[in-house]
């Protein structure tokens, strides 16, 4: 009679995505209560800021979608909500181009973080893209001069047949439906992957230090 502990474990999907979140996410990296004392670094203010840019960019571009072109050109409280919608993406890619070249001095890559620091490049390329859409879905005179304008540079470069730039549904479609999809997601997994991997430690900090000199209550 075989003993019920030596029976082999059964195997399943999500045992082992439990497993792999148990390991590589636990509790104390997803909700902590303590933080090393250089995660107070302005770099990481920055990002943060960044973040609260992108929230007002949603609230104000969600708006500005419902109501339509007439209402934001025509209407004084349309008006207010495009500028606010206008610098609030100002205030993202300030902070964000701020926190990615502290991180790049920083050298953030380091200690196994590549994938964090490599998807924070992709959040910064495609967001120059959302505002490229952004700027031609303007319907105005400026956001036809930039459709015409990069119309002949997309044909330059050989992708005019994937992107009609004049089109402005397929603009306005890529600028509020798909690109805030992805940059929306690619910054969810690039804050999970800060939460797995942590913050880099300044360069030439040991790892050795003592917790009263490195952690802080958050």
């Amino acid at each position: 009679m075989l003993d019920s502990k030596s029976e082999p474990e059964p195997s399943s999907w999500t045992l082992s995505v439990r497993r792999f979140l148990q390991r590589s996410l636990p509790l104390s990296h997803l909700l902590p209560d303590r933080q090393p004392v250089f995660v107070g670094s302005w770099v990481y203010v920055f990002g943060v800021l960044a973040i609260a840019g992108l929230i007002w960019i949603v609230i104000s571009g969600v708006i500005l979608a419902f109501f339509g072109p007439q209402w934001w050109h025509q209407s004084g409280v349309g008006r207010f909500v495009n500028s606010l919608h206008l610098w609030s993406v100002q205030v993202f890619f300030v902070f964000m181009v701020l926190h990615l070249w502290g991180q790049y001095f920083m050298a953030s890559w380091r200690d196994g973080r590549a994938k964090t620091w490599m998807v924070g490049v992709v959040i910064f390329a495609f967001s120059i893209v959302a505002a490229f859409t952004g700027f031609i879905s303007q319907q105005n005179f400026d956001g036809q001069w930039i459709a015409v304008n990069a119309k002949d540079a997309t044909n330059a470069a050989g992708i005019g047949s994937f992107f009609n730039v004049l089109n402005f549904g397929q603009m306005y479609g890529l600028h509020i439906v798909l690109l805030p999809m992805l940059v929306g997601t690619l910054i969810g997994v690039h804050v999970l992957l800060v939460r797995m991997k942590g913050v880099v430690r300044p360069i030439g900090k040991q790892k050795t230090a003592q917790p009263s000199d490195e952690e802080h209550a958050s």
